[in-house]
């Protein structure tokens, strides 16, 4: 349980700068903090780093970075943040959304230039909301390789990490952060002083209990996020009047794999994929997005979908490792025509086969999907799937250095916050979802949290 309390009268060890949470954000601003100078501490939960950012893609949208420039690619940080508004419904605070955008092209450029992270555009299918494709991966794709390469930055800077360190109490007192208290393995705690502390721990989609309270549409959803996303830094805001904002805000995923738990590209929906339910039948325009599918699955009979697609487009989704991995442990189903595709996944053959042959060329169903010229052909490609909620995108409010703002005005100079505790740029609710923006509000909040100093 996190709980806020006054400061002891010494501390086990004192740090300049600690980091809770070796997450993306945690390790980025870990890099920052030690390039402005710092003296830098990065404690983590888990007995590796790995945090959400290990289960996901791990690309990070951004633009006008050399890589684009390099592809011919014309974007800024206006176009980025007039697609992330849309996206919205323009419900996020403009001036987080041009922070945003204005910083992402810089920051992959430094991590990609000055600590050598392979960094490539994903430049064969475009992602639901992106204007241009700038959506930046390193090699296999995965968020577990963006962790390890974060990591291994941080070790050949000399920064150090300690793991299976979980901080469970604040010390906060005189409207200042002093420091925590983390617990051991063994149950014992560990009291760190700090003289700022940068909050990387952790959204709260592993609390049940919060997400009931603060977005029950997702509340029988599939867990697919880290268990560690326990809500700390939420929590915490609460007892010390810290704003936060958005906490009905998630990002879901309508295509992991079931029973398996392997989320699969949505490159299979947007170059010219399906999903179809029990019935074989269609039920909604695809084209919306994967964190919008989650709950448009979860309402089908027994929460679940079929993804069909063809062997031209598993294709392109096999440069992401997930997609390989549901490959080898028999998720995807392959057939030569709808019927046998439907029996192999358990549905109805002359339904499949119907629905298939109604998909339109150069023109918009009745969902109001526009689909393009190139129709599904043989052979044929399934996956069973179901929604999940991945991560929650509302937390703590923060300014343009990442300080953590007070619920009366002005900021708690010394907290600052990042990726899954603080508000990310997705609107209100799960439909203004973009994709990459959990990354993207991580590497941001984490470059800006670990240069900014304390101002008093």
């Amino acid at each position: 349980m996190a709980e806020v309390t006054a400061p002891p009268t010494d501390f086990d060890l004192e740090v300049e700068t600690l980091i809770i949470g070796a997450g993306a954000c945690g390790l980025v601003a870990a890099l920052s903090a030690h390039e402005a100078g710092q003296e830098v501490l990065v404690i983590e939960a888990d007995a590796v780093p790995a945090g959400s950012t290990a289960l996901s893609a791990g690309l990070i949208p951004a633009a006008g970075t050399a890589l684009q420039r390099a592809a011919g690619i014309e974007d800024s940080a206006e176009i980025f943040a007039a697609d992330i508004q849309a996206k919205a419904h323009g419900e996020n605070d403009q001036s987080l959304v041009d922070l945003m955008a204005r910083n992402a092209g810089t920051v992959i450029d430094w991590l990609h230039t000055r600590h050598g992270l392979d960094f490539s555009l994903v430049d064969d299918f475009d992602y639901p909301g992106h204007s241009r494709r700038r959506m930046h991966g390193l090699p296999t794709r995965s968020g577990a390789e963006l962790i390890d390469a974060l990591r291994s930055a941080c070790e050949r800077e000399g920064i150090d990490i300690i793991c299976e360190r979980r901080a469970h109490r604040l010390y906060f007192s005189e409207g200042r952060v002093h420091g925590i208290a983390a617990r051991r393995p063994d149950g014992g705690e560990e009291r760190i002083g700090c003289a700022r502390l940068i909050l990387a721990c952790n959204g709260f989609g592993g609390n049940r209990a919060l997400v009931a309270a603060h977005m029950p549409g997702i509340a029988e959803g599939l867990w697919f996020g880290h268990d560690g996303n326990r809500g700390e830094a939420v929590l915490w805001a609460e007892e010390i009047g810290a704003q936060t904002d958005h906490l009905g805000a998630y990002q879901g995923h309508g295509n992991v794999a079931h029973p398996h738990g392997i989320l699969i590209t949505w490159a299979t929906i947007t170059e010219g994929g399906v999903q179809v339910n029990r019935e074989g039948a269609r039920f909604w325009n695809e084209a919306q997005g994967y964190s919008e599918a989650a709950r448009a699955v979860l309402a089908q009979p027994g929460g679940e979908a079929f993804t069909i697609f063809d062997a031209r487009i598993a294709g392109i989704a096999r440069q992401f490792e997930d997609f390989k991995r549901a490959e080898s442990q028999g998720a995807i189903k392959t057939a030569e025509t709808p019927e046998a595709l439907a029996r192999a996944l358990g549905l109805p053959p002359e339904a499949l086969r119907r629905t298939l042959e109604t998909i339109p060329r150069r023109d918009a169903d009745r969902f109001g999907r526009q689909f393009g010229n190139t129709p599904l052909s043989p052979p044929l490609c399934g996956v069973r799937v179901t929604g999940a909620l991945f991560h929650t995108q509302g937390g703590l409010r923060v300014d343009e250095h990442a300080r953590v703002l007070r619920q009366t005005g002005g900021v708690i100079p010394n907290l600052f916050a990042g990726g899954g505790a603080a508000c990310g740029v997705s609107g209100a609710g799960d439909s203004g979802y973009l994709s990459g923006n959990g990354l993207l509000s991580a590497v941001v909040l984490g470059r800006l949290a670990g240069l900014a100093f304390d101002p008093a």
